[in-house]
């Protein structure tokens, strides 16, 4: 900049008329001139360096990093833009006012001695209204797992998977405001990136929007570092959409877990969510019917049920209404994940 002005100042001397008073100066007062006006260019403070550094190793900050991973057939493209500007913004309620844990990696943390025996979820019914007994292979409370809340009381703890949208949650939600109750949506990372004005107006209107990985594998076939991955990038895509930590509740993909993966779960701070009732309602081209949810639902009510329900399913979304109001006669009450004892 300083040579610019030198030049231009020697130009201007050159000139017919215009140069007189600037050729009677002596060189180095014209560049003592030039220094005294000079004023670091765009604002930028002297002595800074522009020179790039290496980027943090990944979720070591308090935030994800933001490219978007390799698509796989669980994460099909889509052409989805983003929300409009009238969607509502999420106002966080206390239990949404919260500080998701800090981000760690893999090397922080040694899971060489917990099993990666592959198991599945499961629980044994009962035909008296008492807890479902889960499985038996490891205490999931050791790890902070829970498949059941408190049973000393008439509570039940509503929660939803979704995997993709099959253009029932929007009834879904409708009938959780109309009936002002409060469910807990475990969403795989595509479908909030897919559906943002959903996910958005499930966080305004007061449900937990939680963890349900980024594409869905079988997390005991995979490494200690892709669990994190999946977790924390669907945290990202949640933070990123509404502005709110993503509360750190975590189920399982398909339900598949294992020693490890328990364990790594509460290393990143997550409570893995598991469930005391579910049924077969995932099978979109097999559905039972309004009244068949209705029934099995009612029929297997227990205190300190979580209950899973899938929201592609046509026959859920008919029963809801009913089968929230039957509940309540019951004298049972919903409960969020926070209140889990």
């Amino acid at each position: 900049m300083k040579k610019r002005k030198f030049v231009l100042l020697l130009c201007l001397a050159l000139l017919p008329g215009c140069g007189e008073e600037i050729l009677k100066k002596p060189i180095a007062d014209i560049f003592a001139e030039v220094a005294e006006s000079e004023e670091p260019m765009g604002g930028v403070t002297p002595g800074i360096s522009f020179e790039t550094t290496a980027p943090a190793p990944a979720y070591i900050q308090t935030e994800p990093p933001s490219p978007e991973p390799a698509q796989d057939s669980d994460d099909p493209t889509s052409n989805s833009t983003p929300a409009p500007n009238s969607t509502p913004t999420p106002t966080p309620s206390p239990a949404q006012a919260y500080i998701h844990p800090p981000f760690i990696t893999a090397d922080s943390f040694d899971s060489s001695g917990f099993s990666n025996k592959k198991l599945g979820w499961y629980f044994m019914k009962n035909n008296e209204h008492q807890p479902t007994r889960g499985a038996a292979e490891i205490d999931i409370s050791a790890y902070d797992g829970y498949y059941l809340g408190d049973t000393t009381e008439k509570y039940i703890w509503l929660t939803f998977d979704l995997g993709y949208e099959n253009g029932y949650t929007a009834s879904i939600l409708d009938t959780l405001k109309e009936k002002n109750e409060s469910a807990a949506f475990f969403c795989v990372g595509a479908y909030i990136r897919d559906n943002p004005e959903l996910t958005q107006r499930m966080a305004a209107e007061g449900h937990l929007v939680v963890n349900h990985s980024d594409k869905h594998p079988s997390f005991p076939d995979i490494s200690d570092q892709r669990i994190l991955d999946e977790i924390y990038e669907t945290a990202r895509r949640y933070k990123e959409l509404t502005g709110l930590d993503m509360p750190a509740f975590f189920r399982p993909p398909s339900g598949e877990y294992s020693e490890r993966i328990l364990f790594i779960a509460k290393e990143a701070g997550y409570k893995t969510i598991f469930w005391s009732f579910a049924y077969r309602d995932w099978l979109v081209d097999d559905q039972p019917g309004k009244d068949y949810a209705i029934n099995i639902v009612l029929d297997n009510l227990h205190n300190g049920e979580i209950l899973l329900l899938h929201a592609v399913s046509s026959s859920n979304a008919e029963a809801l209404p009913d089968i929230i109001d039957a509940v309540k006669a019951q004298g049972y009450e919903f409960k969020s994940l926070f209140d889990l004892p």
